[in-house]
């Protein structure tokens, strides 16, 4: 029976974990055949997994379009979160650029509607914070929108404490998506007090370090051009040596468990706090089983001290984006 869990205060309840379906179609090499992804999603609906998530960048367009045939049949049993904020060129490309004037944001969730076949977003969120447009009118923007019963409830990603404290004074947000990990704890310290203050769930994306913790890639490992891993600093061949230390760690850990590195990296984000529900992607059904199978994995306090001990010993090598990205964070 699959955990379930609250994001916040919200009234939003999902499964433990979420399903993160970028990958099927975008980022990680060449889109994956669209009838073996389709009984992939419905596998994960059937294995207890309420929470999948896609963006209209992913792709683009191609990943909702995807999400909603394959999410088709069963809509009322699943929770779907799609997001704005880029602007998407007239050749159907990115343009890198971000853009969410209001007028942007209402025209995103008509495509997104139009284009998953549903009748509401059930989370909307901003995919980065757009320093030309102040968090109020953002906030305002998707405000409108749940009154006209088009999005259920607003969220952010990557955004620092300030944003999402002015965005939440004027619509409420469910929840925060971020990076967070083994490998990247910066939310702990910057945003988890204001979560907790203002009652947001917290959406980690990227909680297996985008396939690092598992101790599937060694620095020999040879990404495709379309596999946007090959333009990050932390997965150079230099850097993916010098970070193997902690996938060691990691597996030395996972051992004493008859576990894998990555549920040990799951199992440790659950027993962070409550309302964390992480959403590593994948486009294997073993993977997918091997993922769920981490939430009956509890770790002990002493599991936990000596995770954290191991982590302190291990500095990580290499920036998480490259710099155009990593400018787009909100701190």
């Amino acid at each position: 029976m699959m955990q379930m869990r609250k994001l916040g205060t919200s009234g939003l309840e999902v499964s433990a974990i979420g399903l993160g379906c970028m990958g099927m179609s975008h980022g990680y090499g060449p889109a994956k055949d669209e009838a073996e992804m389709i009984a992939l999603l419905r596998a994960a609906v059937d294995l207890g997994i309420t929470f999948f998530d896609t963006a209209e960048i992913y792709g683009p367009f191609a990943n909702e379009i995807l999400v909603g045939r394959g999410l088709a049949p069963v809509r009322d049993r699943v929770v779907i979160a799609t997001k704005f904020g880029f602007e998407i060129g007239a050749d159907g490309k990115q343009t890198g650029n971000l853009n969410s004037q209001p007028a942007h944001v209402r025209e995103v969730a008509e495509a997104s509607l139009k284009r998953m076949g549903i009748d509401t977003i059930d989370l909307f969120y901003q995919h980065r914070v757009d320093p030309a447009v102040p968090i109020e009118e953002v906030a305002g923007a998707v405000r409108d929108l749940i009154a006209q019963g088009k999005v259920r409830y607003f969220g952010l990603s990557e955004a620092g404490p300030s944003t999402i404290r002015r965005a939440h004074a004027v619509q409420p947000v469910a929840a925060l998506q971020s990076e967070y990990s083994l490998w990247w704890r910066e939310p702990e310290t910057k945003v988890f007090p204001v979560l907790e203050e203002l009652g947001i769930g917290f959406v980690p994306f990227s909680p297996l370090g985008r396939g690092f913790l598992t101790g599937a890639i060694t620095a020999t490992a040879k990404f495709d051009s379309s596999d946007f891993r090959s333009t990050l600093p932390r997965f150079s061949p230099e850097s993916v040596q010098a970070n193997q230390l902690l996938v060691e760690r990691i597996r030395q850990i996972a051992g004493e468990h008859r576990a894998t590195p990555a549920q040990v990296a799951l199992a440790w984000i659950f027993a962070q706090r409550p309302w964390i529900v992480p959403i590593p992607g994948t486009t294997k059904l073993e993977r997918l089983q091997e993922n769920m199978d981490a939430t009956a994995l509890e770790l002990s306090k002493a599991d936990l001290a000596a995770i954290d001990a191991a982590l302190a010993e291990v500095e990580v090598h290499g920036a998480r984006y490259a710099d155009r990205a990593e400018r787009m964070i909100d701190r």
